[in-house]
């Protein structure tokens, strides 16, 4: 699979770039953000894959989180994909923030008009972990991964269904329980269709009932977030995490809010998290 290049910028003794390649899971041009750190020059390094929020693209952790002058201490890879395909054209993807460009919530859509190229999840899971140790100095028997808010979501959903790909999982205010929210319902109802059984499948809360995570899940959660209430349902998932045994480290931050400023706080706890694992 090709990839090209956009921009590289030497940051902390690795490399920042940005890179694009044509999709075979969306049938578009995708692009994604790709830290390696530098002990990538001399073999290949772990990858741990972020997942970001409604509206942001693959450009929006690396400039804004400050990632990566810890990440080159760890040795760790960071890599980011945009959160949508862009150009599909699908009727009215653009007509809201939270539905359609920037808002893919990493799900394989079923239905009209999101099927043929909103095809999130198998592009996190399948296909860019293959452009990366295709075409990077990266291991890919090491993988982690962690997102924020939507990302968040997607990251803990990637990690339950997939555990065996991945060493690692956190998240920084999720959205646990989509099938619940109305952040969730409106993208779930457009991309699955109306069986909330369907919407299960993409669902932290409900997956985590019967698919376990082989490892500590690490989630941080601000008490000043103003979606607390409404849209992001920690509480739910606790709750699922205790009545299956799934082991759940659940971090209440006193007066942190939803945004980078929280995220880059705890963004060093999560990163030596990862690498603990993704290092063993």
């Amino acid at each position: 699979m090709g990839v090209s290049t956009r921009a590289q910028h030497a940051c902390f003794g690795g490399v920042q770039g940005f890179h694009s390649h044509r999709s075979q899971q969306t049938g578009l041009d995708m692009g994604f953000s790709l830290f390696l750190p530098p002990q990538a020059r001399a073999a290949r390094v772990p990858v741990l894959v972020y997942l970001a929020g409604l509206t942001c693209t693959e450009e929006t952790f690396p400039i804004k989180a400050g990632a990566q002058r810890l990440a080159a201490e760890l040795g760790l890879a960071l890599a980011a994909p945009d959160t949508s395909p862009r150009g599909a054209g699908a009727l009215g993807e653009d007509r809201d923030w939270d539905l359609g460009l920037g808002a893919g919530f990493y799900v394989d859509a079923t239905r009209e008009p999101w099927q043929a190229h909103y095809r999130m999840y198998s592009y996190v899971t399948r296909e860019l972990p293959r452009v990366l140790a295709e075409n990077f100095p990266i291991d890919p028997t090491r993988q982690g991964i962690f997102g924020h808010s939507m990302g968040g979501h997607g990251a803990l959903v990637c990690a339950l269904r997939e555990p065996g790909q991945y060493r690692s999982v956190s998240a920084f205010a999720p959205i646990c329980a989509p099938s619940r929210c109305p952040w969730g319902e409106k993208a779930f109802a457009a991309y699955l269709g109306e069986d909330r059984a369907d919407w299960a499948r993409f669902d932290a809360t409900e997956l985590v009932r019967t698919q376990a995570f082989p490892g500590t899940i690490l989630l941080d959660q601000g008490s000043a977030d103003r979606f607390l209430a409404e849209q992001l349902h920690p509480n739910a998932f606790a709750q699922a995490c205790a009545a299956s045994g799934q082991q759940l480290d659940l971090r209440w931050q006193e007066g942190y809010d939803h945004g980078y400023f929280f995220i880059m706080s705890f963004l060093e706890d999560h990163l030596r998290h990862h690498a603990r694992a993704l290092q063993a």
